[in-house]
């Protein structure tokens, strides 16, 4: 019997459900918090730009290259890309759904591995986190039968 993951995702929540063929529903398998990614970025750093001398009598100041509530948001990006490839590299699964917020799915999209890249059957650009089991089965249903 094939078992499916699915993976539902927004930029702080995680669950990877799994699901064991036809009528057997879905088992939620791990959940993966990361609050981080909901705080604001004057929040998450403790200092201010640092600064560097500008042309003439100026100082400008530097910023990074990404915002740190955008950092925030990759870390948990590459975990859930970590447990991912760890369910493959343990042949916990066979095939791989995955339903993630705009623009959260573009960013995990990034970190997911090849191996599990070529294991993803269906990819749904929706927030289902806040949904239940059975609504999630319903809407599910053009990629897999529950």
């Amino acid at each position: 019997m094939t078992t499916n993951w699915i993976l539902v995702a927004n930029s702080s929540t995680a669950r990877i459900y799994s699901n064991n063929g036809p009528k057997k529903g879905l088992k939620l398998v791990k959940e993966l918090n990361h609050p981080e990614s909901r705080q604001k970025s004057a929040d998450l750093v403790s200092d201010r730009p640092g600064h560097m001398q500008g042309f003439g009598n100026g100082h400008g100041s530097r910023q990074p290259a990404t915002t740190p509530k955008e950092h925030e948001i990759e870390k948990f990006a590459q975990e859930i890309a970590k447990e991912l490839d760890h369910g493959r590299s343990t042949n916990d699964f066979e095939r791989l759904i995955v339903v993630a917020s705009s623009p959260f799915i573009g960013t995990l999209n990034g970190r997911l591995s090849d191996h599990v890249r070529g294991m993803v059957s269906d990819s749904l650009e929706k927030d289902y986190t806040k949904a239940t089991p059975k609504e999630l089965a319903n809407h599910l249903e053009p990629c897999i039968y529950l």
